[in-house]
């Protein structure tokens, strides 16, 4: 069974690995942080930020300062798809963005009885869907019948 976790990331249960949901490229231990397999390009934010006022004249132009801010950028190995991004003080590991009681995640979805793949469809491609009801019933915040915080 095949979890989509983000627009192009899913967690295969069977083989408990974290996979690339646009080529299927193995990213490693789904108990672990799915970063350590792909490719990291840690980018100088001046390239992104560009200064707004002249560098020559100004000590502060409202762009980063690359000593004190990097942007890192992590892509998979096998087709070069981006897959997350994130601002780090330089020096910093890659921050773990999501971890995942996996034998939790199994029964949950087992106890479903629904294929994950087919429900909860947000990418990547044509075929993105919003409504999760059918998975997560009264869970879904998205569904007109569900209860409101704001109500």
């Amino acid at each position: 069974m095949r979890i989509p976790m983000t627009e192009y990331l899913i967690i295969d249960l069977d083989t408990e690995r974290w996979t690339c949901r646009v080529c299927s490229h193995d990213l490693g231990d789904a108990r672990g942080n799915y970063k350590e397999g792909t490719l990291v390009y840690d980018r100088d934010p001046r390239e992104i930020h560009q200064s707004i006022l002249d560098p020559e004249k100004y000590e502060f132009t409202f762009a980063p300062d690359p000593a004190f801010c990097r942007i890192l950028e992590f892509y998979c190995p096998g087709c070069a798809t981006q897959l997350e991004t994130e601002y780090v003080p330089p020096g910093h590991p890659p921050t773990v963005d999501m971890l995942w009681d996996i034998d939790s995640l199994r029964e949950k979805w087992t106890e479903r009885g629904v294929d994950p793949e087919f429900v909860i469809n947000y990418g990547p491609g044509e075929e993105a869907v919003a409504d999760f009801s059918p998975a997560l019933g009264s869970y879904n915040s998205l569904s007109p019948s569900a209860p409101h915080s704001h109500s």
